[in-house]
């Protein structure tokens, strides 16, 4: 099994089964439903755990939710834990949607501070960090490989305001002295204050992982500054920490990059609300996962046609659920850094073959297998139906005809077999 590391930028080897593979994964910062990008990295983790389990690997998921944070004090200033613990909620809510499941471990940032406290004292007191009216930065001069994840050059290094009182403007704060309207602060030894976010994450992974692991995952947008920052204070530490770095592709909205600031998302509900957990998925397919992919109209109907391509072949076509069915191709598509293209390409494939067992199992590691179901009409469009054959019986074709047009405007097809009709929701 090969992934691609921004590391060292190659395709790096992962050891053979049983492993173990150890994956930590930055999840949201909870302060409003998330959207449709949000969504990518929970996914391919939730896939990529799913596929090596399947290959005899021993697989812990670690995928961390950051409940303290300025995004959040910003957004609900003096109630900031209540809108944490209500996004917190929703987020697992809606990915639940997605029906994959859940990590592992979501461990939630709050419940890690007396061991981020611990770690920010070491830090100070390997000369690694300074505390200044009561916050503590870390001081990056000290970490000779510091942009080693990022590759920027050095006066690009800066993720903070411009602050007189830190020694070096690429220093980032490890804690934050509590300020104005902050409703949520613990005791240290510079103070009442809050972590800073990448502190975090570096210690949620070492509670849970360990000092050393096989994976990181994230966004591409956190190489800078949170995943370099990561890297420069666990190895000040004297912690390996994690030897494969994937980045996903950001999800663009028509070609733009869907954020909160720019105001052109979609929220994961919704998405799934409109078109479907199953076409959501099958879109997320269609692109490798380190490269962008890009949300509209257009790429979600096509995502929904082929949806309504395999759902019609299982309808269409008997075929037995076989344990044990050879997917030998498919994995070596996966196997090739996780290549989800190829492996959608090899199940069309195999379902103009007819071989409807192999894309039964195939779907089912991605969690499709329910396109190979019958979805339940509701009763109102029963009814239609039932009135529609009971028209044609009586051989009225305009009122069938007319029938099956108010079928259709509920979502619903209707089709006529010989000892009845079926009923295929369209998506």
């Amino acid at each position: 099994m090969r992934l691609y590391s921004t590391l060292r930028r190659r395709v790096e080897q992962l050891p053979p089964p049983p492993g173990p593979i150890r994956m930590y994964v930055c999840g949201p910062t909870v302060y409003q439903r998330i959207h449709v990008g949000n969504a990518r990295p929970f996914v391919v983790s939730m896939w990529l755990r799913r596929w090596l389990r399947e290959r005899g690997y021993e697989v812990t998921l670690v995928e961390n939710i950051t409940d303290v944070n300025d995004k959040i004090y910003d957004a609900a200033p003096g109630r900031s834990a209540e809108l944490a613990r209500d996004a917190t909620q929703w987020y697992r809510e809606d990915t639940d949607l997605l029906g994959l499941g859940r990590p592992d471990v979501e461990p939630l940032a709050t419940e890690s501070v007396p061991a981020i406290v611990a770690a920010i004292e070491e830090l100070v007191a390997r000369g690694y960090a300074y505390s200044v009216d009561g916050d503590v930065y870390f001081r990056v001069a000290r970490s000779s490989d510091y942009g080693q994840l990022s590759r920027q050059r050095p006066d690009q290094m800066t993720d903070e305001e411009p602050n007189p009182r830190k020694e070096d403007t690429r220093d980032f704060a490890l804690w934050k002295a509590t300020k104005e309207g902050e409703d949520t602060s613990w005791d240290s030894p510079w103070g009442r204050g809050r972590p800073g976010w990448h502190i975090e994450c570096s210690v949620m992974a070492k509670e849970h992982l360990g000092p050393a692991f096989e994976i990181h995952g994230g966004g591409l947008d956190l190489v800078f500054p949170h995943h370099e920052n990561e890297l420069a204070q666990s190895r000040a530490l004297g912690h390996e920490f994690a030897r494969i770095w994937m980045h996903n592709g950001m999800l663009r909205f028509t070609g733009e990059k869907m954020s909160k600031s720019l105001g052109n998302v979609v929220s994961l509900r919704e998405a799934i609300e409109r078109w479907g957990r199953e076409t959501l998925l099958l879109f997320f397919l269609t692109a490798h996962w380190s490269k962008p992919i890009d949300f509209s109209e257009e790429t979600m109907e096509q995502a929904a046609a082929q949806v309504r391509t395999f759902r019609n072949a299982f309808l269409e076509r008997e075929f037995e659920r076989l344990p044990g069915v050879d997917i030998a191709p498919l994995n070596a598509a996966l196997e090739g850094d996780f290549n989800t293209p190829a492996a959608l390409a090899l199940i069309h494939q195999w379902r103009d073959e007819r071989r409807m067992d192999l894309v039964y199992t195939a779907l089912e590691l991605f969690g499709l297998a329910s396109m190979a179901d019958e979805m339940p009409a509701p009763g109102d469009v029963v009814n239609l139906a039932d009135k529609r054959k009971a028209a044609r019986d009586r051989r009225d074709f305009a009122e069938a005809d007319r029938l099956r047009s108010e079928i259709e405007a509920r979502g619903w097809e209707i089709r006529d077999i010989w000892n009845g009709y079926r009923l295929v929701l369209i998506r």
